[in-house]
């Protein structure tokens, strides 16, 4: 990421009618008048091959925004984002899956949209239903989950696809106990194996456990940047000085 920048706009209004378009066109008043304002401004980090990073700050800082950026869901409004190799994301709890759709099914057209084939899949599926612990109610639609649930499948399919670079936004803040340590040992083999891990998470023990690096973001810009014990214990200080 080099010099990134991510725009959003506050409307303060918006012509949605091609009735209000001419009268506003003929009144000479503003078709959209809205304010500007940046998730993220001015962001350059390089992350390596088998590096783990994290984004830590406070709600609205940008961390969420990062991930996406990194993702491939927003596009930078400024500046450049290069990825290279398969990157798989939990960025959002649930997403990607059909509610209507079994876990079954959802399993198999995740795979599917990762380029995975079928046998692929097939070779994958008892581990993954294993991992996420659904028994029987892998052949209920997704609906009627739980959201523990659905952060369990979601992990296990994510993992299971085997990507270079993996993205987590807050997944591991779902599930009980044991799934959390089941994905923390999960999470170590995979960087054990040389995979480039970005998460996103406000639990500074797991931070510490998994990431070599943190990035502590303030009001979409690096407060702090380095060693993941040593940001996170500064972002600590802070908390506690208010």
């Amino acid at each position: 990421m080099t010099g990134v920048s991510k725009r959003f706009y506050h409307y303060a209004h918006r012509t949605t009618s091609l009735r209000e378009f001419f009268i506003r066109t003929v009144l000479r008043r503003p078709l959209q008048i809205r304010r500007a304002c940046f998730s993220l401004e001015g962001l350059s980090l390089t992350i390596g091959r088998g590096e783990s990073v994290a984004f830590i700050g406070r709600n609205g800082s940008g961390k969420s925004t990062a991930l996406r950026l990194i993702a491939g869901i927003y596009g930078p409004s400024a500046g450049e984002v290069m990825v290279a190799g398969c990157v798989a994301a939990v960025i959002e709890l649930g997403a990607g899956f059909n509610p209507e759709l079994t876990g079954r099914e959802n399993v198999e057209l995740y795979g599917a949209v990762m380029g995975l084939p079928r046998r692929e899949i097939a070779r994958h599926f008892d581990a993954i239903v294993a991992f996420a612990g659904l028994g029987a109610f892998v052949d209920e639609p997704v609906k009627y989950y739980s959201s523990g649930m659905q952060a369990r499948l979601a992990f296990a399919v994510t993992v299971a696809v085997d990507p270079d670079v993996l993205l987590l936004d807050e997944v591991l803040a779902v599930g009980d106990a044991s799934f959390r340590e089941r994905c923390l040992r999960r999470l170590e083999r995979f960087r054990a194996g040389g995979g480039t891990l970005v998460v996103v998470s406000h639990d500074l023990q797991q931070v510490r456990r998994l990431c070599d690096r943190a990035v502590w973001l303030e009001g979409g810009r690096v407060r702090l940047q380095g060693p993941a014990g040593e940001v996170t214990r500064a972002y600590e200080a802070a908390a506690q000085e208010g």
